[in-house]
């Protein structure tokens, strides 16, 4: 028996568990997680922990990059639309994109046309509409594979998640419309980075899945633990018992009520999280 049984951790991974921002925007290769996050991650696993990463990246993207996570809980991908088990290599939830997606994009395209962004299959396949220098960047941090259509119509269903590549003034026009519309509801719409907007189905957000992958490992609320660093992460630091974000979070994140502000994501805020989740459970 360990001190952390039955203990979940659900962590953002880019700017929470390793900082990315910097790769992102000079093209440089993404850094290693720090040597005392691992440490502390190993810990809390050998101590009877769950660790597990709550991503809005896809499939693809975070293949490439998981071995080098110390974890030993299944994933959840594309900002909530997915839980995957890298243990039984599969899907254990997916909630896709509603069938008319492709409607309600065109819709979009007519009021803002030329908008940067990438399509997500649970296939691993990534396609990308009019990429810009923005979606370029992305996909040099990500390394995912992807294949450019002229239209979404091109697309085969189902469909995980869309992701807008544009600064904010663009993101916030692209939510205005989404709200806007009579079908708008259907979708959760929200920012996870400077230049990063993603689409996924009503209630697929890291907070439900977070709440699902709970369900799923029996772990009740009361000993789930979250962080992160942005506006998608705030579903998931909602339901946690006791939600963390590290210096670097946006202000939005820094307001979740009971938030506990952790050193910046570059100076192992895991870790420090880690160490008070130790003294809660002396």
């Amino acid at each position: 028996m360990g001190k952390f049984d039955g203990v979940l951790i659900a962590s953002d991974f880019d700017n929470t568990l390793v900082y990315t921002e910097g790769a992102l925007r000079s093209g440089a290769e993404m850094p290693a997680i720090s040597r005392e996050n691992c440490e502390a991650i190993e810990y809390f696993m050998a101590q009877g922990g769950i660790f597990s990463v709550a991503t809005g990246r896809a499939l693809p993207s975070f293949e490439k990059v998981y071995r080098d996570v110390p974890m030993n809980g299944p994933t959840v991908l594309f900002n909530g639309a997915a839980i995957y088990d890298f243990a039984k290599q599969c899907y254990l939830y997916t909630a896709f994109l509603p069938e008319d997606i492709r409607d309600h994009v065109k819709a979009l395209l007519t009021e803002l046309p030329g908008l940067a962004f990438e399509i997500y299959h649970d296939d691993n396949s990534v396609h990308a509409i009019n990429p810009n220098e923005l979606t370029l960047r992305h996909l040099h941090l990500t390394h995912s594979p992807t294949v450019t259509l002229r239209s979404i119509d091109e697309a085969p269903l189902p469909i995980s998640k869309l992701l807008f590549e544009e600064y904010e003034p663009v993101q916030r026009q692209i939510i205005d419309f989404f709200r806007r519309q009579s079908w708008g509801d259907a979708y959760e719409v929200v920012s996870s980075g400077n230049f990063l907007l993603e689409v996924t189905a009503r209630g697929a957000n890291k907070g439900g899945m977070v709440r699902k992958l709970a369900e799923l490992l029996n772990i009740d609320r009361r000993h789930v633990y979250c962080v992160g660093d942005h506006a998608n992460d705030v579903p998931m630091l909602e339901f946690a018992h006791v939600p963390f974000a590290p210096k670097n979070a946006i202000h939005v994140v820094h307001q979740v009520p009971g938030i506990h502000i952790l050193p910046d994501c570059s100076a192992n805020a895991i870790a420090d999280m880690i160490a008070q989740i130790d003294g809660m459970y002396a």
